[in-house]
């Protein structure tokens, strides 16, 4: 069933067209990752379907009732805790308890049975919408949602007003999956979530019965969602079913055809563009008229259009001047602490060529100690030691390096004397600074041409040792892959963090996991590293080999257990036939209960006593009976 309808829309801005004549159908329960070069109009066309933005021509019909919709980098203003902000969203339940609370109360002091009886009806009609509405479990899912998404129940008391910019598009994200709506529309929902809290967020929409369309760059992400992909290119868009992965084979194969389509069609055209060329030449009465039906046999053929092929991305190689030694760095023993202690016995070896990914939690100290080792924080405990010939080049992910007040051009130019005018605008043209945008300011940037002009720095600043800081955040997929592409060519050597593991599986060939205690080493990719941890786990679980006497202690013990439970087993079945009892007379009561006659006669109300002393009595025989045969 179709849940999204879109036909011929089209959105421009002045002359600027965004997207141009674009059809599609969502179905309920498709899983859609929505994809596209920074700027295509991937949230544009959010906006439209959300109802937020209209567009300048075509049709939407959305049958849906409920639309989520997370808005990239969300801000929230509220007065509220975390824990109070979040249980908003399940206001009516809430309205709905209250209401309940209430009516018990009237019920227990109401002395008039014609009351009596219209106070149980709309009793039963509001608890009938409570469970309806599963009021019951609204409690565990707000605290499952909010520790999914990362926040500790000690933070739970926080105000909104104090958290980060990153933390209330979370909060934001865990309204609106605690919302439950029939479409969900995600931009970029796995910005500032660390891989714990991904890990989670892909298990949550696995199984979210709803439909879901996402805007992403995590690829590895799209990867475990996704069942469909949409491709914003050149203000249209196109479908390709299945996961990121099978969208880029079915993607290359398709240009590859149309090229080779496309080229083989050329030839036969200049083919025949020389044949009629030559019996035109030739002036005879049958060459004029072979050249006439060539002529007419180019009229009648349905030319193949060139197909787009985006070379719109940046060229990016590094390289080094000077080669370091086998020992890049040793770290010994290594503690930090601000106000709190970060992480202490951090002790670990960087050998020549190796790529490193620093993983851990969000607040591990990731961040810090990249920054140690690139000279920036210089209290701490520990000792660092780099060796022979190691030239460092650190990219951070806040851009505090680039100078705001700078053009384009002099941020790359003062620290590049030795370059002409000419070289440094080649050199960012390949990065996609082009013409006028290079007297931009540099506090103008965007984030994706902030973190382009800071690869650039970092490619020529010759280093053989990259410290690499989230070095995806703000690229879209293209940039991405081309990074991917210089680092896997890359001989020297590389330690980076980054939350993007479809990246951290591509390039690392060590994974090194930060805590508080220190450095766990696995060696390989992401997918290794994943693979031995749940391996790691399993061993964890099996119980050790017992010795002979520990065998024959335990058979011992197994004797008297098995005497004690005998006896447990006949107490168990005398509770098993009492609470038998109270269920059967709980049946008898709620029938009573049932007849208009009982508030007549003021029965009700010792009946209403009796049923509640017993239900009360049936839940502790419950809980016995849970202790006693679990």
């Amino acid at each position: 069933m179709a849940v999204i309808t879109v036909n011929n829309l089209t959105k421009s801005y002045g002359v600027d067209i965004i997207l141009q004549n674009i059809s599609f159908i969502v179905n309920e329960g498709d899983k859609i990752g929505v994809i596209g070069e920074n700027g295509a109009g991937k949230s544009t066309l959010f906006n439209i379907l959300a109802g937020t933005l209209e567009p300048d021509s075509g049709s939407i019909f959305v049958s849906a009732n409920k639309i989520g919709y997370l808005k990239q980098n969300t801000l929230i203003d509220s007065e509220k805790s975390i824990y109070e902000e979040v249980k908003s969203v399940f206001a009516e339940i809430f309205q709905l308890e209250n209401k309940i609370k209430a009516l018990e109360e009237k019920i227990s002091n109401t002395k008039d049975h014609n009351l009596l009886e219209k106070l149980f009806e709309e009793y039963s009609f509001l608890m009938d919408k409570y469970n309806e509405l599963e009021g019951y479990s609204v409690e565990s899912k707000v605290r499952g949602v909010l520790n999914g998404l990362g926040f500790d129940m000690s933070q739970f008391d926080t105000p909104v007003s104090n958290l980060s910019g990153g933390q209330k598009t979370r909060l934001m994200l865990a309204k609106i999956l605690l919302l439950n709506p029939d479409v969900l529309l995600l931009d970029e929902p796995t910005n500032h979530l660390d891989i714990r809290s991904l890990e989670w967020l892909e298990q949550y929409l696995k199984f979210y019965s709803g439909t879901l369309l996402i805007i992403s760059h995590d690829r590895y992400f799209l990867d475990k969602v996704v069942n469909k992909i949409f491709e914003i290119e050149n203000h249209h868009l196109k479908v390709y079913e299945g996961n990121y992965t099978e969208y880029l084979k079915k993607k290359k194969e398709e240009v590859q055809a149309k090229l080779k389509a496309y080229e083989e069609q050329q030839k036969e055209i200049k083919r025949i563009k020389s044949i009629i060329e030559t019996q035109r030449n030739r002036r005879t009465e049958k060459s004029v008229k072979m050249a006439q039906s060539k002529e007419k046999l180019l009229e009648k053929m349905e030319i193949i259009e060139k197909p787009f092929l985006n070379k719109n991305s940046i060229k990016l190689k590094f390289n080094f001047d000077i080669e370091s030694g086998n020992d890049v760095l040793t770290v010994k023993n290594l503690s930090l602490k601000f106000d709190r202690p970060v992480f202490s016995n951090v002790s670990f070896d960087v050998k020549k060529g190796e790529k490193i990914a620093l993983l851990g939690p969000n607040g591990a100290g990731k961040t810090s100690l990249l920054r140690i080792i690139a000279g920036e924080i210089k209290e701490f405990e520990g000792e660092i030691k780099f060796g022979t010939n190691v030239v460092t080049g650190y990219y951070e992910q806040e851009f505090k390096s680039l100078n705001p007040e700078k053009t384009v051009l002099d941020e790359i130019w003062d620290e590049n004397p030795y370059l002409t005018q000419t070289e440094v605008r080649t050199l960012l043209a390949s990065f996609l600074f082009k013409d006028e945008e290079v007297f931009k300011t540099v506090a103008s940037l965007s984030g994706g041409e902030k973190a382009r002009l800071a690869l650039l720095k970092l490619l020529l600043s010759k280093a053989n040792f990259l410290l690499l800081d989230e070095p995806t955040n703000h690229l879209d997929l293209k940039a991405k892959e081309v990074l991917e592409e210089s680092l896997l060519g890359y001989s020297g050597t590389v330690l980076f963090v980054s939350h993007d593991r479809y990246f951290i599986d591509k390039i690392a060939t060590k994974v090194m996991i930060l805590s508080a205690e220190g450095v766990e080493v696995y060696l390989g990719n992401y997918s290794y590293y994943i693979a031995k941890k749940q391996q790691l786990e399993v061993q964890q679980e099996e119980p050790p080999k017992k010795t002979k006497t520990q065998i024959k202690n335990e058979r011992q013990k197994e004797r008297l257990l098995r005497l004690k439970l005998k006896e447990q087993r006949e107490y168990l079945k005398n509770l098993e036939n009492s609470i038998y009892q109270a269920e059967d007379r709980l049946k008898e009561l709620e029938e009573k209960m049932c007849n208009v006659e009982i508030y007549k006669t003021g029965e009700i109300v010792e009946i209403q006593k009796e049923y509640t002393a017993l239900k009360e009595k049936l839940e502790e025989m419950y809980r016995e009976w849970e202790k006693l045969s679990g």
